[in-house]
């Protein structure tokens, strides 16, 4: 049986993992629109993954005795200044969405309940890639700088990240 208080922060998560995915959709779109086609693959990519996320959530609150909650989302941000000001509001929201899971992860130390703590250190490992991805990512795009050259090869060669992660996600 799941505690109460960590049903409750559970489900807040649930919301912060639902919230990422229509960001990263909006960001998807303005990309898109823009001309950036492997910029909006890659944040239509995120965006899918971040709803994997959410259901994971979903699906380990009901069947641990507790019910999980959808609830109403923050519209997103549709426009940005720049790519580089976009990845860097990914970067931003991914150290929130780290935040959020370590208070969680805290939560379930204190109220004793190892079920949900050990669930969670998957999102604990995820986040570490995230946030080490945007940072990356960031890097590359300080390197460029206004280069349009360099725009259309990163562009490209972040279109061909996605390809590749997704090659070597394992189907369930």
């Amino acid at each position: 049986m799941i505690v109460k208080k960590v049903e409750e922060l559970l489900n807040k998560q649930i919301t912060v993992e639902a919230e990422s995915s229509q960001i990263y959709l909006a960001m998807a779109c303005w990309a898109e629109v823009k001309g950036l086609q492997g910029v909006a693959q890659f944040m239509y990519t995120q965006s899918d993954e971040e709803r994997e996320h959410m259901l994971k959530l979903v699906k380990f609150v009901n069947e641990r005795g507790g019910h999980a909650k959808i609830s109403a989302l923050k519209a997103p941000n549709v426009t940005f200044n720049s790519f580089k000001d976009m990845f860097q509001m990914l970067l931003d929201h991914e150290i929130f969405v780290s935040e959020s899971i370590n208070e969680l992860v805290h939560v379930t130390l204190q109220e004793k309940d190892y079920s949900t703590h050990n669930f969670l250190q998957w999102y604990v490992a995820e986040q570490i890639e995230e946030e080490a991805m945007a940072r990356t990512i960031l890097d590359k795009i300080n390197l460029i700088g206004d280069d349009k050259g360099g725009l259309y090869l990163f562009d490209r060669d972040i279109e061909q990240l996605t390809a590749t992660t997704q090659a070597n996600i394992p189907s369930e």
